[in-house]
């Protein structure tokens, strides 16, 4: 027997895009149903503690284009505290740390591969950022890293064009309580069913009828806010099937991966003088981009992206431990990690309900996400980050998706 009552709209999702469309629908006094395969809401919005009273987010952790993101106002209202200061780093690299010299040098390298971005949209082809950035160069394996975080993917597999679409601030606001608390506050008075996974959407007929783990509910109209990670995976039987267009919108727009290795310490072992973040690069193994005691709190965290963070986290938690521990030593002595009491290592990939970390056009793909976000027989809407135009692969992007898909609801 369901547990549901009939509504106007489902909503399939309680992260960012569900929690905006449950939210606008809930002020307007629409009847819905917000459905979540998880045991929380948030989606990749997740904060817990690395130690006690010590926030650490898994998943996004920054306010990004902050001074236009929908979502800092709601920092104020839920108590939510954020730095719009940034912090000083560095680059340790063939056995020591970048001077003067070599930063400049890294700036202007990366300056003249945005030019060939750039430049790149003259082209009728939306070619992949590996075709025009510059492949020889000692500096491109940091290039490459960071676009890895950037996007999930690395860069043979990242639509130039696409990429060109987001619009970026260069503000990216860290958050000390956690994006995935804010997340969790602004959704604490929404009517949620959780451990409610989807298993089909019969929209064959009207109503539609959402099959549950819980049940079935019929409404007049659905929100699909899941990620295409999901969707690709056919996780969600759809009767009839989707069309082939928005298949396709689906498989070009993939989740790549991102993770973060935590390592807190029983005391403070950076020398106060100390960088508050490195890039450091070792022989033999990939960069790693650290940054040290954010918000004075006692931890380090590194991140990983593309094919290397899949591999990593394929190895298993150990070994991305040991592989942040080493990266540390190299550049600090071995010392550095005695005092290592606890740790965090995310598996984005893994997560049943997410299955990735957030989307990308692949090359000759960018125009896939207003496919992806358009509606099916006016009554079968798409929200989620993979459908924001400019602000794809962040909370205010899903967020905003939210919105727009519960408007067009009514």
């Amino acid at each position: 027997m369901s547990q549901f009552s009939d509504v106007d709209t489902v909503i399939i999702g309680a992260g960012a895009a569900g929690i905006g469309a449950a939210r606008t629908l809930q002020a307007e006094g629409r009847s819905f149903a917000l459905i979540e395969a998880s045991h929380r809401i948030g989606g990749r919005g997740y904060t817990e503690e690395i130690l006690p009273g010590v926030p650490f987010d898994l998943g996004c952790h920054w306010f990004h284009s902050a001074s236009i993101n929908p979502l800092v106002p709601f920092a104020k209202e839920y108590g939510i505290s954020y730095t719009n200061e940034g912090y000083e780093r560095n680059s340790f690299r063939d056995g020591k740390w970048s001077d003067n010299s070599d930063r400049d040098e890294w700036s202007q390298f990366y300056v003249a591969q945005d030019k060939a971005l750039e430049a790149a949209l003259d082209s009728d082809e939306d070619v992949s950022v590996y075709d025009v950035t510059e492949r020889e160069h000692k500096y491109t394996s940091f290039y490459d890293y960071i676009m890895s975080l950037h996007t999930s993917f690395d860069p043979d597999q990242v639509s130039v064009r696409d990429l060109m679409n987001y619009n970026d601030t260069d503000e990216n606001w860290p958050i000390r309580e956690g994006y995935g608390t804010l997340l969790t506050r602004m959704g604490a008075d929404l009517p949620v069913s959780l451990n409610s996974a989807v298993t089909e959407i019969n929209w064959s007929g009207t109503p539609i009828v959402v099959k549950t783990v819980k049940g079935d509910i019929r409404a007049k109209k659905i929100i699909i806010t899941v990620s295409t990670g999901i969707l690709a995976a056919g996780d969600i039987k759809f009767v009839p099937e989707l069309p082939d267009w928005k298949l396709e919108a689906i498989h070009k727009l993939p989740l790549g991966n991102h993770n973060r290795i935590a390592l807190a310490f029983d005391r403070d072992v950076f020398d106060p003088d100390a960088v508050q973040g490195a890039m450091i690069d070792t022989p033999g193994t990939e960069p790693l981009s650290i940054r040290f005691k954010p918000f004075d709190y006692p931890y380090a965290v590194g991140v990983t992206g593309g094919r290397f963070g899949d591999w990593l986290e394929s190895a298993g938690q150990a070994a991305a431990v040991d592989f942040m521990s080493e990266k540390m030593k190299a550049a600090f002595g071995s010392d550095i990690t005695r005092h290592v009491c606890a740790h965090i290592v995310t598996a984005w990939r893994g997560d049943p309900w997410v299955k990735g970390a957030y989307s990308t056009a692949l090359p000759g793909a960018a125009g896939q996400r207003s496919q992806l976000r358009q509606t099916l027989d006016e009554r079968v809407l798409f929200a989620g980050e993979a459908t924001s135009p400019d602000f794809y692969s962040t909370a205010h992007g899903a967020y905003l998706s939210g919105l727009a898909a519960a408007e067009e609801a009514r």
